[in-house]
């Protein structure tokens, strides 16, 4: 099968390189709202599902489409990108200092209307940040497009992050372990690597 990502993410189109998959990008806008009852890891599964079907009639026969969306939640709030510098800096005021959950929610969809979702949890902890600190990643490494305001593989990652509890590639934003896995069930991995 051949694979279709459905993301404008250099971090999730390094990840998949890495992995030895090769792909397909296609592109297309699409709502990012979500219901306000959901919750935490709901909210990206929701999100993921609400980008596959946006490509559901675009599929051939052989093709598998992966879509996938990364929150970062402290506590229940979800901190999604920040609209302005302003909401940059206030994101990463709270979560300085403190432990946060990143989900990031993935969804696989075949041509036949086989769907899979799932999501995966990562606990991050943080050490205090100075106002300096957090304006000079925000002059640096502009955050815009990331959930919560950071990428853990950008400055703020290499010099705030004291530990992770769970994967590091899924704060970057996909659970490569999980994709792998979920691709195998598939049969959709490259020949001679399926399980």
């Amino acid at each position: 099968m051949k694979l279709v990502l459905a993301s404008n993410s250099p971090r999730r189109r390094q990840l998949l390189t890495e992995l030895g998959l090769t792909y397909e990008i296609r592109l297309r806008e699409v709502d990012e709202e979500f219901p306000p009852h959901l919750h935490r890891a709901e909210v990206a599964e929701f999100l993921a599902a609400r980008k596959a079907a946006a490509y559901a009639d675009d599929l051939a026969a052989d093709e598998v489409l992966l879509t996938a969306d990364t929150i970062v939640c402290l506590g229940d709030d979800v901190l999604n990108k920040p609209a302005d510098r302003a909401e940059a800096q206030a994101m990463l005021g709270r979560l300085q200092g403190r432990a946060h959950d990143v989900f990031t929610g993935v969804c696989l969809r075949t041509s036949n209307g086989r769907e899979v979702i799932f999501s995966d949890q990562t606990t991050v902890h943080f050490r205090p940040l100075t106002p300096a600190e957090i304006d000079h990643y925000i002059d640096t490494c502009q955050p815009y497009d990331k959930a919560g305001s950071y990428g853990a593989q950008d400055w703020l990652g290499l010099a705030a992050i004291d530990r992770l509890e769970g994967s590091y590639f899924n704060v970057m934003g996909l659970p490569t372990h999980r994709v792998w896995t979920e691709l195998a069930q598939l049969g959709a991995l490259p020949a001679g690597r399926n399980a």
